[in-house]
């Protein structure tokens, strides 16, 4: 019997330790889909297409699958079975429907909760303490197919999106290491998402760095951890001038007990900013554009 052919798309580093871990056991991957680096977007992450090439998978990188002709192409593949694993786009229920084992999703929370994009940097942001790995049916609805299993790990409240992304990496090989025969058998356990626990996010930009003083000074910390580099960053503007806010203290002897109105400078040097409910220091800063004099008082 010819074994099951595999059909993965993916991206990022989660994608290439599991479609690295298929290859490793001799699964027939038939092809990787999955997308051209953006010269614009900080690649600090290995890519499954390193590890595709590694063995002499074809590595195909269309702008979008969802049309006549890749339909086709896709389905001229054969695949027995999809695999997702962080590839950016929706893929439509005429290609999930080819498979006759099914499309199946690796997705970077702990679903229900979380769905949509970057929610490792979301969950950071809300200041979550467990992060987690999902692997699930591909539906219609994002993130929203039977859960077959899934594998967490605990952060820190001063994790960086970069250091949680690190923690919840293996949870992926984990999980797909699990499962992996189950789907390939046909024989995969599922269970049905409880929609009532279920929370979506969007993808985000660069502009939603941007600090909001009058929150709190663990949602401005949050904010700062979740897309300090390697992402784009927290930031605020002052006189046309960018002040990139890559890190902060939330208990600082020198802002303990401080307080302005929201975005007033209580120091220059060090920088203490007051929030919503207190006061921040930021011992990590740079300036884009040209750099204003900052005064004790000037609100930010």
């Amino acid at each position: 019997m010819s074994r099951p052919r595999i059909l993965f798309f993916g991206y990022s580093e989660v994608g290439y330790e599991c479609l690295s871990l298929l290859l490793e056991r001799g699964n027939n991957v038939v092809a990787l889909i999955t997308h051209e680096d953006n010269p614009h977007e900080k690649i600090w992450f290995k890519t499954p297409a390193v590890a595709a090439r590694e063995k002499d998978v074809p590595v195909l990188t269309p702008a979008g699958v969802n049309n006549p002709e890749w339909r086709e192409r896709i389905a001229a593949l054969q695949p027995d079975l999809i695999l997702s694993v962080y590839y950016r786009h929706m893929i439509g229920t005429k290609i999930l429907a080819l498979p006759r084992l099914g499309a199946w999703n690796m997705h970077g929370s702990l679903l229900p909760g979380y769905r949509g994009r970057a929610p490792i940097n979301w969950a950071v942001l809300h200041g979550e303490p467990r992060i987690g790995m999902t692997l699930h049916r591909m539906v219609r609805s994002a993130d929203a197919g039977a859960i077959v299993d899934q594998e967490g790990v605990a952060i820190g409240p001063r994790d960086t999106a970069e250091q949680a992304f690190r923690k919840v990496l293996p949870c992926a090989r984990v999980v797909l290491a699990r499962q992996i025969d189950a789907l390939l058998a046909g024989t995969a356990p599922e269970t049905p998402q409880d929609e009532s626990q279920a929370t979506y996010f969007g993808g985000r930009t660069p502009e939603d760095g941007r600090v909001v003083w009058r929150q709190t000074s663990r949602q401005i910390f949050n904010l700062i951890r979740a897309v300090t580099d390697p992402y784009p960053g927290a930031f605020t503007e002052v006189g046309g001038a960018r002040l990139m806010l890559w890190w902060a203290e939330p208990d600082s002897p020198v802002a303990r007990g401080r307080h302005g109105r929201p975005g007033e400078i209580l120091s220059v040097s060090p920088l203490v900013v007051a929030t919503g409910d207190g006061a921040l220091e930021f011992t990590r800063t740079e300036w884009r554009g040209l750099a204003p004099v900052l005064q004790t008082g000037q609100t930010l």
